[in-house]
């Protein structure tokens, strides 16, 4: 080599370990926090499902206590109806909350699931939980489900749809065999 700048290994091998500690102690760039994943459609159908099955078991069971001499009646549909609940959450994934959203609509205008919340009407001196239910009420609300089932179809998954036709159809005839009662 000649007079020159010579550079040895020992001064390469320094640079390299200095630029690396360097390079190691700056803070890398601010990354954005990753977006929140997008709910799946057929979880937030089946929770709302589930509120609005639940409440129509509610419904039956206040039915029962307000048509006493009709309550044994009333139990195949009320079994039917949690059938259907425990079908919906059998649909749920692993780890999803059944919980419905937070704020549920207020009575009579339509859920998320697109089907009206079950109630009958009631004074202001009466509490929903507390009011009498007439077949009346029971007829309507399987109706008002079974009606909302086809559009619930439309952005459903093909197993879910295929539960939903079910369940539409389930209720359906129970408007048919509420009607029968007497």
């Amino acid at each position: 080599m000649d007079g020159g700048s010579t550079l040895t290994r020992r001064s390469l091998l320094g640079a390299a370990a200095a630029g690396m500690l360097v390079s190691g102690c700056s803070s890398p760039p601010a990354a954005e926090p990753p977006a929140p994943a997008r709910p799946d459609p057929d979880t937030l159908l089946l929770r709302s499902l589930i509120a609005d099955k639940e409440q129509t078991v509610a419904l039956y069971r206040r039915a029962a206590l307000s048509l006493t001499d009709l309550a044994a009646e009333l139990r195949p549909f009320e079994q039917r109806h949690l059938a259907h609940l425990a079908a919906f959450h059998r649909m749920l994934p692993q780890g999803a909350d059944a919980s419905a959203p937070a704020s549920p609509p207020p009575s009579g205008s339509p859920s998320p699931s697109g089907s009206p919340s079950v109630s009958p009407s009631t004074s202001p001196s009466t509490s929903p939980s507390t009011a009498a239910v007439s077949l009346a009420d029971l007829r309507g609300a399987e109706r008002r489900a079974a009606a909302a089932r086809p559009g619930q179809m439309a952005g459903a998954s093909p197993v879910l749809s295929q539960l939903l036709a079910s369940v539409g159809a389930c209720e359906a005839v129970h408007v048919v065999a509420l009607g029968r009662l007497r």
